[in-house]
């Protein structure tokens, strides 16, 4: 009878508790924070590549394992399903999607001519071998079929190229001499001769400053791309395009980069660096940091080094964020594969665009756990639908933002894409706290009191367009969930591997916005013109 009496006063105890949990819970999300946006309109502060969002797919075979967890399954460009709908609609849905080809292991590939005797054989483990794998081959084979994919497809593809082939590795990870460039041109010449379209070459991964496995000296790492730089002028001479030079592709180093930019800088298009901001994989403390304002402000030091660099330098190369998964190490399960990722991602990619960032490659478009779709169905992740809304909406021009309010609020303007007004994006970091939106537009250039046009008093001439909102939200409120809802409908594929209709709800521009807790919104609002989004102003500044 007491064992009864306890069970009955435990459950009681438990249902009391859940009781008080849902009030706390009702009462926190209940709270509602009011702040205003201050948008410069009258010029824009930066201004980003059409096909802004860029995606890599990477050389990892299945063997691939971070922390006893093998993540990349068959997403290797040598085993990939490139007969998968789901796959094909998910690159398709951006027309154009920019797919950067490289990664780690592309510093150890081979690439396969018409003359080998030697069978081509694929990365296979061993762990006393640089990255603990051995040389890998690309197939000729392989590349017809990869290139028949993106044509299909209408995706935009840079590869990176080898830079460590013909070079002496010291114990140090020092690579010394010159790059030995006679593999490369057989394949670029192969992959001309076929129509292959290439939007750009990019010469090694993560080789500058310290370098991962093997470190390149600017002085040589310039002289190699200078190198590239005529070789694939030469072989495209007389054709209609011209590929874009990129390098290096590593992690910012204040002292590398200027050395080497200026040294490469009439051979050089894209000066490519990497950006990993979260963390490790199994650092424990990666959900606060992707939703800890100040954490997330501490990338903007280099991206603003970097738009010094570059500018200072007398280049005409402009700056991509080659590669980021803000999770290194392939990821990490549960967490950058879900919607609370979305918070570092979004973010990342307004406050890149800000310092002039012309691309955005986020590691990957599918392949461990940091994938924009998932490893074995290829549906698309939350971070996926985010990058799809950003590549709908988000148009070239850059607009200057102050939010006056809570610093948990993150807002980005640009001009809107193909369409007039402007588009936001707007986060919402604080976990039970909705903020309710007003605009302030300035409208004129002055330093007396600025020209403002307050939205929220309905003063627009054109106040009867509605305004359209997309809200994304996690599945029953869980940030670990891997659902995401657009306006409280869930996003899914259907039954034929098509992507979901992105959709917007309509909301009288008079309004505040309101952002709930923990969500994600973007607005387009045709109401407001500005000097900045003019058609004179799009098509020439």
């Amino acid at each position: 009878m007491a064992s009864l009496f306890r069970c009955f006063l435990g459950l009681y105890i438990f249902l009391l508790s859940l009781y008080f949990s849902q009030i706390s819970r009702a009462e926190k999300s209940s709270i509602v924070e009011e702040g205003i946006l201050y948008i410069d309109g009258f010029s824009s502060i930066a201004k980003i590549d059409e096909d802004f969002i860029c995606a890599t797919l990477d050389w990892w075979p299945s063997s691939k394992c971070d922390y006893g967890t093998c993540s990349w399954g068959n997403a290797s460009l040598l085993n990939l399903d490139l007969r998968n709908k789901v796959f094909l609609n998910a690159i398709r849905a951006f027309s154009p999607l920019k797919i950067r080809l490289g990664g780690t292991l592309q510093d150890k590939v081979i690439y396969q001519t018409k003359h080998d005797k030697e069978p081509c054989t694929p990365f296979l483990r061993n762990n006393t071998e640089m990255f603990g794998f051995s040389q890998g081959c690309l197939p000729l084979s392989r590349w017809d079929e990869l290139n028949k994919f993106f044509k299909k497809t209408g995706a935009k593809i840079t590869f990176g190229l080898n830079a460590l082939n013909g070079k002496t590795i010291r114990p140090d990870g020092t690579a010394l001499g010159d790059w030995d460039s006679s593999n490369a041109v057989s394949f670029i010449r192969y992959t001309v001769s076929r129509g292959y379209t290439i939007h750009g070459w990019e010469l090694g991964n993560e080789l500058n400053g310290n370098g991962i496995g093997a470190a390149i000296s600017a002085d040589q790492y310039s002289s190699d791309v200078i190198a590239l730089h005529k070789l694939v002028h030469d072989i495209y001479k007389g054709k209609d395009a011209m590929p874009l030079i990129l390098a290096p592709g590593g992690i910012f180093d204040a002292v590398w980069f200027p050395k080497f930019i200026n040294k490469a800088a009439n051979s050089l298009q894209v000066v490519t660096h990497h950006i990993y901001s979260v963390g490790a994989g199994n650092d424990t403390n990666l959900v606060k940091k992707i939703l800890d304002p100040s954490h997330l402000d501490e990338e903007s030091k280099i991206l603003r080094n970097l738009q010094g660099v570059v500018r200072n330098s007398g280049t005409s190369a402009v700056a991509w964020i080659g590669e980021s998964g803000g999770v290194f190490n392939s990821g990490r399960n549960r967490v950058s594969n879900r919607f609370v990722s979305s918070f570092w991602y979004l973010d990342q990619l307004g406050m890149s665009a800000t310092f002039d960032t012309k691309a955005y490659c986020r590691q990957t478009l599918v392949g461990g756990n940091y994938g924009l779709l998932n490893t074995t169905t290829f549906h698309p992740n939350p971070d996926y639908y985010g990058a799809l809304l950003w590549h709908h909406l988000m148009g070239k021009n850059v607009l200057s933002t102050h939010f006056l309010g809570t610093k948990k609020l993150r807002a980005y303007a640009h001009c809107s894409k193909s369409s007039e007004g402007i588009a936001l994006l707007l986060i919402n970091m604080h976990d039970g706290t909705t903020v309710n939106i007003s605009l302030s537009i300035t409208l004129a250039n002055t330093n007396e009191s600025p020209a403002l046009l307050q939205v929220t008093n309905d003063q627009n001439s054109r106040h009867g367009i509605e305004r359209e909102e997309y809200h994304l939200t996690a599945k029953n409120g869980d940030l670990h969930s891997q659902k995401v809802l657009l306006n409280g409908k869930e996003l899914n594929v259907d039954h034929f591997g098509r992507i979901p209709p992105m959709e917007s709800i309509t909301v009288n521009p008079s309004d505040p916005i309101a952002i709930a807790p923990l969500s994600i919104v973007f607005v387009r609002i045709p109401t407001i013109q500005v000097p900045a989004c003019s058609m004179f102003t799009r098509e020439y500044m």
